[in-house]
């Protein structure tokens, strides 16, 4: 593959309902297998695939960068997270299990936790490879097998997981790939033979995985958008808090669900914060997402770069100030030059009633708000649909926690911005969905419990 930005790369067939029976059918025989086996079976299996993704890292991260355009440097930490997670989840399966309940008379009770079957994972375009591991490692840790859909402007990099498991040893068809956009997508939710849905993507579309789900009776997991808020206290570490903010709003683009692009700023600070964070944004390197040191590529597709920039248009129509960035970029390379790139933008004098703080942009775009008081700033960040994620920068830990604590969202950082360990469960509150990936938490996402009632005596009978 050679980077030719805004050209086709390649073309995949859509799956339709044929392919996507055949992949269920396929994913539900390697499943009768895959369940089969002992924990530490698949344990071995899950390490040996994690294993071939850190030794070809370098080649995936490549694919991914041609896949999505987010930089090289980027997509090398997604794959080192992506190897992390199947470590972790073979890690615990060898641990999942029950408990042995003592009951009267020498009888006894206990439960299994069993696996689900075909789960359907639906994956977003922002972090194709990881979000498919986020899915994928906890389902098959349990026992499962996954049908996996990737988003239709990614398709690439899923297709490699797939072989990679191949390589590893998974009974055939255990993780399956198939292709397409909503009509696919819908055809794997009304499956019947498909026990559970986890999706990653847009509010809108999760309630409509939410609304098909039901008719099926079928769990689901969503994981969707965000507007979260990054609240800067003055007493807290400047240059520290600066860089949290271009963390938490320009990585991949600013295609990231949890950014905290509400970016409240005590007043005390408000104005040199803004005058660093212009500083350092202004700096951010923007080109050729695969060369090392390009720190921002190219965003995902025309339209969606029309969209980003239909925002900060609003945004200035409604009294914003664009303090940088925000207009096209052109590279000097020309074979550059038909690529979606624009410059990260800083808008300045915001007020909580604009559209560009209250809707999720997803594009390199921060919105700086100044606040006077603790409990004002808390009252002002909750005020959302959203839930997903929060931040807190401040020297002052007890203020720290308590801030987090009053915070209406799944996912909260103190002193830093977008760290995910896979160790942690991720997830949000409210519209932004509900389940959790990652952690022991998505375990009960992936497994069912069994009661059994052991009667040692003979039974009581009313009759």
């Amino acid at each position: 593959f050679k980077m030719w930005p805004g050209r086709v790369i390649c073309k995949l067939l859509s799956s339709g309902e044929k392919e996507v029976d055949l992949a269920v059918q396929s994913a539900k025989a390697a499943f009768k297998i895959w369940s089969q086996l002992s924990g530490m079976e698949r344990s071995r299996v899950l390490l040996e695939a994690a294993r071939i993704i850190r030794e070809q890292r370098d080649e995936i991260a490549t694919l991914e960068t041609i896949n999505n355009g987010k930089s090289i440097f980027e997509a090398k930490v997604d794959i080192d997270i992506s190897w992390q997670c199947l470590e972790y989840y073979a890690g615990l399966a060898g641990s999942l299990a029950g408990e042995h309940i003592q009951l009267p008379g020498g009888s006894f009770g206990y439960t299994r936790r069993e696996p689900l079957g075909v789960c359907a994972g639906i994956g977003a375009w922002n972090y194709p490879f990881q979000t498919a591991c986020w899915k994928c490692a906890p389902a098959l840790a349990c026992g499962n097998a996954m049908v996996f859909k990737p988003s239709p402007f990614t398709p690439l990099s899923v297709v490699k997981l797939a072989e990679i498991f191949t390589e590893a040893g998974v009974p055939k068809g255990l993780f399956n790939v198939v292709q397409g956009g909503a009509a696919t997508g819908q055809l794997l939710c009304h499956h019947p033979e498909v026990a559970k849905i986890s999706f990653t993507g847009s509010v809108p579309t999760g309630s409509k995985i939410m609304e098909m789900a039901a008719k099926g009776i079928k769990p689901v997991t969503l994981e969707l958008g965000g507007k979260s808020p990054l609240i800067i206290f003055s007493d807290c570490s400047l240059e520290n808090a600066v860089k949290g903010a271009l963390m938490a709003n320009f990585l991949t683009q600013g295609e990231v669900c949890c950014n905290g692009t509400r970016v409240f700023v005590e007043r005390k600070i408000l104005d040199v914060f803004t005058k660093e964070v212009v500083k350092h944004t202004q700096k951010i390197k923007i080109g050729d997402p695969l060369l090392e040191d390009t720190r921002m590529g190219a965003l995902i597709n025309r339209p969606h770069l029309d969209r980003v920039q239909g925002f900060i248009k609003q945004a200035k129509e409604q009294g914003a100030e664009v303090l940088c960035g925000g207009d096209l970029y052109v590279p000097d390379d020309p074979k550059l030059k038909n690529g979606y790139y624009m410059r990260p933008c800083v808008l300045g004098k915001c007020t909580d009633d604009m559209t560009c703080v209250k809707e999720e942009i997803f594009g390199p775009v921060m919105s700086i708000l100044p606040f006077d008081t603790e409990e004002e700033v808390v009252e002002r960040a909750n005020n959302t649909k959203f839930g997903l994620a929060g931040g807190v920068f401040t020297r002052d830990i007890q203020k720290a926690h308590r801030v987090v604590a009053a915070l209406k969202a799944g996912m909260c950082f103190i002193n830093n911005y977008n760290v995910s360990p896979v160790e942690l469960p991720f997830g949000g509150y409210k519209s932004s969905g509900f389940g959790r990936e990652n952690g022991r938490a998505a375990i009960e996402h992936y497994t069912q419990l069994k009661t059994v009632c052991v009667e040692m005596g003979d039974v009581e009978s009313v009759f």
